[in-house]
């Protein structure tokens, strides 16, 4: 597969090691991103939750999965590309953020009864400003994805709602990425196109690191 056929070829080359059931589907998610976009993302992960049973505390440990990962990338990776001006308090602040996300899901996780999944590692394919805020605006978008498409699987209406004000966090950072780097923050017109779980995995299952 060329680049030409990858709508988000940065987030192709990410790397998630540390393999969970949560880890996997983000990859997938990952993977779907970058093939088609973030409109593939959402149908990808509430059909992956149905096939497997999901739950909400699986389903939350996927989130954890993925504030782990954005968490990681603004306050690790965006320390060591040299920010500047704008990108460097976006960071700051979203990393700060994220990392918040990181522990009221931890803390949702462990009321439910479950047990948070270990924070994976990750590797970022970014060496500049320019590279990091492309990158950005793709996970940031993914994360919208993810949790609208995780969404329609939670049973408890407390967690919907926590989830929800997440997710409304997470979409204002990506229009702030967004415009920060001339993109338009709403670029499917209001709606994304969904695509069905095998159309998903046919088109971008090579792109899913086991």
């Amino acid at each position: 597969m060329s680049n030409y056929d990858i709508a988000n070829p940065e987030l192709a080359a990410c790397e998630v090691h540390g393999m969970t059931r949560a880890s996997f589907i983000l990859r997938g998610s990952l993977a779907a991103g970058a093939v088609y976009g973030m409109g593939s993302v959402a149908p990808f992960v509430s059909q992956a939750f149905a096939a497997t049973g999901g739950g909400d505390a699986e389903i939350l440990n996927f989130a954890l999965t993925l504030e782990y990962l954005e968490a990681d990338f603004y306050t690790v990776k965006g320390k060591q590309v040299g920010l500047s001006g704008e990108a460097k308090a976006y960071a700051t602040q979203f990393g700060a953020e994220e990392t918040e996300h990181v522990a009221a899901l931890v803390a949702a996780i462990k009321q439910l009864g479950g047990t948070p999944v270990n924070k994976p590692r990750f590797v970022f394919p970014v060496t500049n400003e320019s590279s990091f805020l492309t990158l950005a605006s793709v996970l940031e978008n993914t994360g919208v994805g993810a949790y609208n498409g995780a969404a329609p699987s939670l049973q408890s209406k407390q967690v919907l709602a926590s989830a929800g004000s997440i997710v409304q966090i997470e979409a204002r950072h990506a229009a702030a990425i967004d415009l920060l780097i001339g993109k338009s923050p709403t670029p499917n017109q209001g709606f994304d196109r969904p695509l069905t779980k095998a159309e998903v995995l046919a088109r971008a299952g090579s792109l899913i690191k086991a």
